[in-house]
């Protein structure tokens, strides 16, 4: 079955259709969070949590982009949507032992860290996200800004001022 008829037998309410979508994306959704959020136990959360919206909101879905960038765009609005709420004062000790744990996690399962990740988690969210869905994910400056709402012209010197943050940093490492 492919995932059009899985998506079609899900808006119908088929549970196992759902079953499959979610096995089919959930690492997906998991790798991107991790990256966006730089904390996996977050994005674990926020992978599940979008999951639950997506049963809720199944019926939304138009087809009109792919089923991953629609269950993307859900999970980055939940976690900026998160992220307003706490409206906690940015510590970046607490960041910095974040990314430390993050380092860890990756190294001891084996996946690839490296430099650019860790500069990476230095940026604002605005910032990161944008990048991560161009640089890791393929996304078109018009699909990101369909996916986060914001300006095109806003994608793009977001992504523009962000590598160059990412580069300043890489080259203070050296």
């Amino acid at each position: 079955m492919d995932e059009k008829d899985l998506i079609r037998n899900a808006k119908r309410g088929d549970s196992l259709a759902f079953a499959m979508l979610f096995e089919k994306h959930y690492s997906f959704l998991v790798k991107y969070l991790i990256k966006v959020t730089m904390k996996p136990e977050i994005a674990e959360d926020l992978a599940q949590e979008t999951m639950v919206k997506c049963i809720e909101k199944i019926k939304l879905y138009n087809g009109t982009s792919k089923f991953s960038s629609w269950l993307i765009t859900i999970a980055t609005n939940l976690y900026l949507d998160d992220h307003r709420k706490k409206k906690r004062e940015h510590n970046w000790q607490v960041d910095e032992q974040a990314i430390r744990k993050l380092k860890w996690h990756f190294e001891s399962n084996n996946e690839e860290w490296n430099d650019v990740l860790t500069a990476l988690g230095k940026l604002s969210d605005e910032i990161r996200i944008p990048i991560v869905l161009k640089h890791y994910y393929g996304y078109s400056y018009v699909e990101i800004a369909d996916m986060l709402g914001i300006a095109l012209g806003t994608v793009k010197s977001r992504i523009h001022n962000g590598i160059k943050a990412v580069r300043e940093e890489l080259k203070d490492d050296e």
